[in-house]
């Protein structure tokens, strides 16, 4: 039997006088344990901490995370966003004591281990993409975004080449252009062909000497591949100017391709989407940047190398643009993502790329007779589809938010913004065939009841702890705070 219970918060729960804890006498010294620790005690009262016994804490807890859909439980298909099952193989390799505890301060020769894993992983990193350096400091994709400007326009300092425009395409993830702008550059959008892709007799016209690089997401947030890559990066390289591009769609192309072979200059990689860390809930992620040759001098410091059999932090980068991230980066990630490569070898990292296509593909056709394909390119991982003929005034989110009452995590809504009430599905190459068809049922039944009925519809979620929230006035009016 299911028992739901409204989850009071924790300061609801506050009781005078209770205790999470207890501390015996010693039969040693004879002297209370209140006496021994007086020294350490608060000198003011806290007043806002709940007063609550353990069994209340972890039951309180425990609860509230049955609340939490979780890609344990069922398909999470957020678009752009890669939400895939992770072997727990490589959860257990990053808990190993030797592992988890190191101290970030450790002298060199106490974490050889350590070092050797991260230069075993920028090597695979840079075998995968066809790249020729490698950083893994960035703490996540922005980052990563941000780092790979910044080598961009380091490498053009040192050339006196003083460039003010980045290209970006609308189709790019929505950080690109943040990532661009706070590394100094003004940006220009460039509009998509009926076909998803880069519009290329328009970059032809627009690209001269003032625009430093092109920021390509490939995919892009379409879920189509830039079929023109190899031209896009030949375009802008003949007028001097550099191609980033945004890898966080990389669970596409592994295996099968590698942007260093098309002509891009750099790139960044989110672990956390392709290489096995559960993502989601804002971490823990990391975002290491791939490159070139000629933009090795200015990569972050401090970069391990290995020399003989040692391996070591090489501080000596005189072009370096310094580091982006604290010690190591977020090593635990990195532990994951090389157990993730190790595990599957090059043959289980093409078939995920394949089975992620396929996934989507299977997608794409199941619903494609229910719900508008705005852009019809060929998609690879993910598929974009829009509110076009939705009937009774049922919205995108009307239908998100009734997935809800059929056990599903709702797909990425209202994004790419250049396709009106967006429906973005990633369903993984994690996600078996029976799950697919549990979930494209889903939504045939729900545009049958949109039909039907639509108030059901527009009133969900109906089953769940929590019925249709205000977002707008949350998103304008937030209250974090219990005490007002």
């Amino acid at each position: 039997m299911t028992v739901l219970m409204d989850e009071k918060l924790i300061f609801e729960i506050d009781r005078e006088g209770r205790e999470g804890y207890s501390i015996p006498q010693s039969d040693v010294v004879k002297v209370s344990p209140e006496e021994v620790l007086k020294e350490l005690y608060r000198k003011e009262e806290i007043k806002s901490l709940p007063e609550v016994s353990e069994v209340d804490v972890v039951r309180h807890f425990t609860r509230l995370s049955t609340y939490n859909y979780a890609v344990d439980y069922g398909l999470y298909p957020l678009g752009s966003c890669t939400m895939k099952y992770n072997p727990k193989i490589n959860e257990y390799v990053s808990r190993l004591e030797g592992l988890a505890y190191i101290h970030p301060l450790s002298d060199e020769d106490n974490i050889q281990g350590a070092l050797e894993i991260l230069y075993k992983l920028g090597e695979a990193l840079k075998v995968i993409t066809g790249m020729d350096g490698v950083t893994l400091q960035p703490a996540a994709g922005a980052q990563g975004e941000f780092t790979g400007m910044q080598l961009i326009r380091a490498y053009l300092n040192d050339r006196k080449d003083s460039r003010k425009i980045v290209l970006i395409p609308d189709s790019a993830h929505g950080t690109n252009p943040a990532s661009a702008h706070l590394a100094g550059y003004s940006i220009e959008e460039i509009k998509s062909g009926d076909d998803g892709c880069v519009d290329i007799e328009y970059l032809e016209k627009r690209m001269n000497e003032d625009v430093a690089a092109v920021m390509l997401t490939v995919p892009n947030t379409l879920g189509i591949f830039e079929k023109n890559i190899k031209k896009i990066c030949d375009i802008v390289h003949s007028k001097g100017g550099c191609v980033y591009i945004d890898g966080a769609n990389l669970n596409a192309l592994m295996g099968k391709t590698k942007p260093g072979e098309w002509g891009a200059d750099v790139m960044h990689i989110n672990l956390h989407k392709t290489f096995s860390t559960p993502h989601g809930g804002g971490g823990p992620g990391a975002g290491p940047v791939v490159c070139k040759s000629n933009l090795i001098p200015f990569l972050p410091k401090p970069v391990v190398v290995k020399e003989g059999e040692r391996f070591r932090l090489n501080w000596n980068v005189p072009k370096s643009i310094g580091k982006v991230h604290a010690f190591f980066g977020n090593f635990l990630v990195c532990v994951r993502a090389l157990a993730y490569i190790e595990t599957m070898g090059a043959e289980g990292l093409t078939e995920a790329t394949e089975r992620a296509v396929i996934n989507a593909n299977y997608i794409r056709k199941k619903l494609e007779d229910v719900l508008d394909i705005p852009y019809k390119g060929r998609t690879l991982h993910e598929i974009i589809f829009s509110d076009k003929n939705f009937p009774n005034g049922v919205t995108t989110m009307d239908l998100a938010k009734r997935l809800i009452d059929y056990g599903f995590h709702p797909p990425t809504v209202y994004f790419p913004l250049i396709v009106h009430g967006a429906i973005m599905v990633e369903p993984t190459e994690s996600e078996p065939k029976e799950e697919l068809d549990r979930f494209t049922d889903a939504v045939k039944n729900i545009l049958k009841e949109a039909e039907e009925n639509p108030e059901v519809v527009k009133s969900a979620p109906r089953n769940s702890y929590r019925k249709r929230l205000d977002e707008v006035l949350a998103a304008r009016n937030p209250k974090i705070n219990y005490f007002g």
